[in-house]
């Protein structure tokens, strides 16, 4: 019921029943059916219900398709990261076929110097071994001689068997030497990450690939003592190691000097290979770690070692410098970090001179 209150209208003619404006003389209500308007509202409830039931049903399965979809990307790209992931090691197993078969002759050749003079010196024992046995089967039918002694030249065999012993026994550990240090640079037995002495490590790889080295320059060796040992992965540090200095070979014209540096601070550990040789022009050093760019000729590289080397720095949270002027030489600094990362058991990717 709505109230009725007096205006200043009203007072002409109810002024005399004694109302004033503001008094409430009466008041007017409106009655209808409760039913049609509870039936009305049940509808509409329904109705809104339906429609968000309806909403609710279309945004989850919406959700649920894109969530899908999502799983669908997700696994495909989880695919195609492992393709990537496989393609690469084939890319680098590839590379590191192609290194191994520029090095193999010099390799060859390094195994092949003692084993020929040992092979030689086991001929020369062998007559003076027949020389031996004949006097002493003479001395033992007791008709040996000075005479006999001295056309055997017995003095100079007792000098000379043990000189010829001993530049065998050297040869043979030169070999041994070379296939230990094969195995340290690429650590086939030591494929997860380590602690590792970088200093040893290079030492074995300028072994490895001494061959290619030695005829075109002069190797300083300025290691820092007591360097800190670094986590890595010591087969990959070796390979870019190996990249370093082959390249830095190949920059040298005729012949020049390599020098390698270690040192540390707090916060890192770092290996340096210097040349003597070409260097580079800015633009040559933009395009350095670029896969496949190469400025050697053709079939001289891949153009994938510097590139490959840079991966893996980069993977063990470490950079690589390079400070170069064309006729000046070239500097490349290898900064790994001294804590290291994660360990992350990833396979070794193979060598490359490239």
């Amino acid at each position: 019921m709505a109230p009725l209150k007096v205006q200043e209208s009203c007072l002409a003619c109810h002024a005399s029943q004694g109302y004033k404006v503001g008094d409430i003389r009466g008041g007017i209500s409106v009655t209808q059916r409760f039913a049609p308007i509870e039936a009305a509202t049940r509808d509409g409830i329904r109705q809104t219900t339906l429609a968000h039931a309806a909403a609710f049903a279309v945004v989850f399965l919406g959700g649920w398709g894109l969530l899908e979809v999502l799983r669908r990307r997700w696994l495909e790209l989880a695919g195609k990261i492992a393709e990537v992931e496989e393609a690469h090691g084939q890319l680098l197993q590839s590379e590191k076929m192609a290194s191994i078969g520029v090095l193999a002759a010099g390799i060859a050749h390094e195994i092949n110097n003692p084993v020929g003079f040992v092979n030689s010196n086991m001929g020369t024992l062998k007559g003076y071994n027949e020389t031996m046995i004949g006097l002493l089967e003479a001395c033992r039918a007791g008709r040996a001689t000075e005479a006999d002694f001295a056309d055997a030249e017995f003095d100079f065999l007792k000098e000379d068997i043990p000189d010829l012993l001993r530049e065998s026994r050297e040869g043979l550990e030169r070999v041994r030497k070379i296939v230990a240090d094969l195995k340290d640079f690429s650590r086939v037995d030591q494929a997860e990450w380590q602690e590792a002495d970088l200093n040893a490590g290079i030492e074995c790889t300028l072994n490895v690939v001494w061959n290619e080295l030695k005829y075109k320059a002069e190797v300083i060796r300025d290691y820092a003592p007591a360097l800190p040992r670094v986590a890595c992965l010591p087969a990959q540090i070796n390979q870019v190691v190996m990249n370093l200095l082959v390249n830095a070979a190949h920059a040298i014209v005729q012949r020049g000097t390599i020098t390698v540096r270690t040192g540390f601070d707090d916060a890192q550990v770092w290996i340096e290979v210097s040349d003597t040789g070409q260097g580079m022009p800015p633009a040559v050093q933009k395009r350095i770690f670029d896969p496949f760019y190469t400025t050697k000729p053709a079939g001289k590289g891949t153009g994938l070692g510097l590139s490959i080397s840079y991966d893996i720095v980069t993977k063990h949270g470490g950079r690589i410098e390079v400070s170069s002027a064309p006729g000046a030489g070239s500097t490349f600094r290898v900064c790994l970090p001294r804590q290291g990362l994660t360990p992350r058991a990833d396979p070794p990717p193979p060598a490359s001179g490239g």
